[in-house]
Order: structure tokens, then C-alpha cells, then sequence
């Protein structure tokens, strides 16, 4: 006998929260906590932060999770404190020692190695990481002592300057990234270059896409006790704030039409239009006709290519079926 289909527990509701992270819990740990204060059915998180780590911590109700990957693909602002002297397997101030070092670099001596580290670079990742090595995750293998071979992964850093010199010890500095660079990464990289160790101390993410460190609500402002209500709905952003700061490509309605059948459009056709932020080589773009948001495009291989569209109902990008190949126009 077939089961009867189970109702989905907690309430439907779509849409995104910016909450500001406390250090000590960890990003999954935080969406758990919020789907039992708002008694939520789906609820997901968009970048994860280490337990160390404060700030900007977008969490996605409903709808609003299949945004994430768009989200992660933002850019994202941090500001670290580096300690120098200790080495640590975890690359951060929850590690153990695993190699210290007398030298205290000059500001002089750590601003001449940050070049190397700007721009699109090779990145180690710490071997305390949720990567997969052979099906297992990095971290799993470290805490039972299986040092992990990590491979230099592709990395794009936009800005990384030091802020300013507390100490000997200490230097804060500030870092704009793409997706899936890693701050502990950096710290213990700029270290060695700079003719020492360290690790991370504090560490704090102050943007992640359009999401600002300004508009996070404190997590214990929103979970509170048992014996308050449910925090609003009305508190979550609309699904497609997370897509405000992708480049936006101006489209007439015929042109709307088009994609959203599937249809992939040559970018001669768009000249004089294409957003000049926009990488012409897969770069994601939001098509607007007028004010109103239509879908998500990509720019590849000279075309204009429907990726997702939205749903005027519900407000949801949803995957566009491409046309076959030669039924392009």
C-alpha cells in the first residue's frame, strides 16, 4: 500500500534574512536555530562561516534557496586580525600549535608580499576544510590524523590591504573576494611571505553580494526563549534581493519573449548594452525589461543564453529549457 504523501512540518514562506553571526556556532548550527524560531519548512544558508567567524550570514527561506549558488558567487568582504608567531593546524585561533616563529615582519616587509596574493591566484586550502578528498571531508580525515594532501585550488582576490598595526603580533587587514576563497588561507599564506607564522585571530565578513553588514539583525535577537513569539515574517527580504548586485542587461519585451521560450539571442544584437562589469566569457546577468526583473542570462561564446526565469506567481527563478542546437535566432 502506497503512503499517504506527508505534509511538509512548519510554515511555507519564501524570502531572505541577513543575520549577524556570533562567534562560537557554526552556519548550519544558525539555520537550525532560525527554522525552529520561525517554525519554517525549508530553510538554508548562503556561505558558510567557520565558528571563529562573525557577520553576514545570509539565511534563505523557501523560494529563496534556489538562489543560493548566485549568492555564493558574490562578492564578499572580510576584515581578519593575523596573529604572527603561531603556525596552527586549523590556520586559526582554534587550532593547535604546530610551529612557531620569533620573527615580527615590518608594515614595510608585509605590504611588499600582498601583491602576490591579489588577482587570480593559487590557493591552498587549510586541510581543516569541508573539501572532498577521495569521497571523505578534509576536516574528517584531519581529526583522525590523516593530514590531508590539499591541491592548490584557482582563486580570485580583488583587495587585500593591511588596515592597520595594533601590535608586533597583530595586523588587521581587509579582503574582497570572490567565491570560495579562504581567509585562513590568506593569513597563513601572507605570514610565510612576509618571514613568519600565523593564523587567524578574529575574523569577521562584513558583505556577501548584496548583503551588508548593516542590515544583519543579532542571531539571539531573533531566536530569543521559548517563551517569546516567533520572530515576523515580515522581517525576510524578497527572494530576488540576493540578484541586485548582479549586472543588469536592458531587454525589450520581444527580446524577454524570446529567452524565456528558450532561445538564445547573438550579443550583436545587444551592442552598446552589455554591462561593462559583465565577463563576456560566462558572466551571469540579470535580464530587466524596464524595472522588471525577467530572468538570469549568461554571455557565452558570443550569445546571449537564458539560464533561469522567473515566475510571476511565486517569484521564482526557475531553469529555462534551451532550444536545441541550430534553433538559435
Amino acid at each position: 500500500m502506497a503512503r499517504p504523501n506527508r505534509k511538509p512540518k512548519g510554515r511555507p514562506m519564501d524570502g531572505w534574512l541577513i543575520v549577524d553571526k556570533p562567534s562560537g556556532i557554526g552556519s548550519t548550527d544558525v539555520v537550525n536555530k532560525l527554522k525552529r524560531a520561525f517554525n519554517a519548512q525549508k530553510v538554508g544558508h548562503g556561505g558558510t562561516l567557520d565558528p571563529l567567524a562573525t557577520g553576514v550570514l545570509p539565511i534563505a527561506f523557501g523560494a529563496a534557496t534556489k538562489m543560493v549558488p548566485y549568492v555564493m558567487d558574490g562578492t564578499k568582504t572580510y576584515r581578519f586580525t593575523l596573529r604572527f608567531g603561531e603556525a596552527r593546524d586549523t590556520d586559526d585561533a582554534e587550532g593547535q600549535v604546530i610551529e612557531t616563529s620569533d620573527a615580527r615582519p615590518t608594515d614595510a616587509q608585509i605590504r611588499a608580499a600582498l601583491p602576490a596574493f591579489i588577482g587570480d591566484i593559487m590557493q591552498v586550502p587549510p586541510i581543516f576544510s569541508a573539501i572532498k578528498i577521495n569521497g571523505a571531508r578534509a576536516y574528517d580525515l584531519a581529526r583522525d590524523g590523516q593530514i590531508p594532501e590539499m591541491a592548490a585550488r584557482p582563486a580570485r582576490v580583488d583587495k587585500f590591504e593591511l588596515e592597520s598595526r595594533p601590535d608586533a603580533d597583530t595586523a588587521v587587514f581587509t579582503v574582497q573576494s570572490g567565491k570560495g576563497v579562504y581567509m585562513r588561507s590568506l593569513a597563513r599564506d601572507i605570514a610565510r611571505a612576509a618571514g613568519s607564522v600565523g593564523h587567524i585571530a578574529v575574523l569577521r565578513r562584513m558583505r556577501v553580494g548584496p548583503f551588508l553588514e548593516d542590515a544583519a539583525i543579532p542571531l539571539d535577537k531573533l531566536t530569543g526563549s521559548e517563551d517569546t513569539p516567533p520572530p515576523s515574517p515580515d522581517l525576510l527580504l524578497p527572494v530576488t534581493t540576493a540578484l541586485a548586485d548582479i549586472p543588469a542587461l536592458a531587454l525589450t519585451e520581444a527580446e524577454a519573449a524570446r529567452l524565456s521560450y528558450g532561445q538564445t539571442i547573438s550579443m550583436v544584437e545587444f551592442m552598446g548594452r552589455i554591462p561593462g562589469d559583465a565577463s563576456p566569457d560566462g558572466g551571469l546577468v540579470r535580464a530587466m525589461a524596464g524595472e522588471r526583473l525577467k530572468g538570469l542570462v549568461r554571455l557565452d561564446s558570443g550569445l546571449v543564453k537564458p539560464e533561469r526565469w522567473l515566475s510571476p506567481g511565486d517569484n521564482t527563478l526557475l531553469p529555462v529549457q534551451p532550444m536545441p542546437d541550430g534553433e538559435t535566432d
